[in-house]
């Protein structure tokens, strides 16, 4: 019997990182399935992504406290996961194309995440949520009511033990205090409009101006609005016949993509932070 976890991990670039990681898991039985690495030679950083399999009852806690003086040695940012499928709370507002998406492939099992529940600044998406056997939390927030709305949210986060929030078109600004305390744990999508084309109906905008590219771009929620580290994006060409609301079809087919495929990567471990920037491993 055996089971599998994934180390990631990321320090400064030296010679010896792979040779000191390699014998740690050695000596303690475990057999690396799968090994990945970047090299960034601009920031001289190394990042690594290790699938491993370990004896069975191997306790990954104490794995992980017995990696700490290789990760000292090499100045190492890292972590040891299961391979226990991820939690997520979804956040929304009224438009459902993203939500019913992540709905599906969650249920198809090819999302690599569990769906643990859904909230909303509006109720429209209930019946969505409730039909896939899904909580929905009705949270409304106004400019007097945001900060309690958002430590409400953040209970939300705890009480369910989610590992990432997904803002699948959730209208909302997140304030700098629970931007910075979901850093690297928040995903969100908004079309690759931005920020050429702001404001209300950016696809009237985008008609109007006769855009030949559509697309969507999915990152980390930080303080600075839609300016996060990039996890992914989806491009799609379009021509002169596509109005208005048809470039809204394929904005959120683009939009549906390029989350599902952030959302996927991140709970496989497969998205490092790089500075204001991501490595993700295919």
């Amino acid at each position: 019997m055996s089971q599998t976890f994934t180390l990631t991990l990321s320090c400064p670039n030296r010679t010896g990182i792979v040779r000191a990681v390699s014998g740690y898991l050695f000596e303690r039985g475990c057999d690396i399935g799968e090994h990945q690495q970047f090299d960034d030679a601009v920031r001289q950083r190394l990042f690594m992504r290790t699938q491993v399999t370990a004896p069975d009852g191997t306790d990954l806690a104490e794995l992980s406290r017995g990696f700490e003086p290789v990760a000292a040695e090499f100045q190492m940012t890292y972590d040891f996961n299961s391979d226990t499928k991820a939690r997520i709370l979804v956040l929304v507002s009224r438009l459902g194309h993203c939500l019913n998406d992540l709905i599906f492939r969650w249920r198809a099992g090819s999302l690599g995440a569990d769906i643990v529940a859904v909230v909303s600044n509006h109720e429209d998406l209930r019946p969505m949520a409730e039909a896939a056997g899904l909580p929905y939390m009705y949270i409304p927030v106004t400019p007097e009511t945001k900060a309690a709305a958002e430590a409400q949210l953040l209970r939300l986060v705890d009480d369910y033990d989610a590992e990432l929030v997904v803002l699948a078109r959730y209208m909302q600004i997140l304030s700098d205090a629970t931007s910075k305390a979901l850093y690297g744990r928040a995903i969100n999508i908004h079309h690759s409009f931005l920020p050429g084309f702001k404001g209300a109906k950016p696809y009237h905008q985008a008609y109007d101006r006769g855009v030949k590219l559509v697309g969507a771009t999915a990152h980390y929620v930080t303080s600075d609005l839609d300016e996060g580290p990039i996890i992914e994006q989806e491009v799609i060409r379009i021509d002169h016949t596509y109005n208005a609301g048809a470039l809204q079809t394929v904005g959120r087919d683009a939009e549906a993509l390029a989350l599902s495929r952030a959302v996927r990567w991140h709970c496989e471990r497969r998205v490092l932070l790089n500075g204001n920037s991501t490595v993700v491993f295919p």
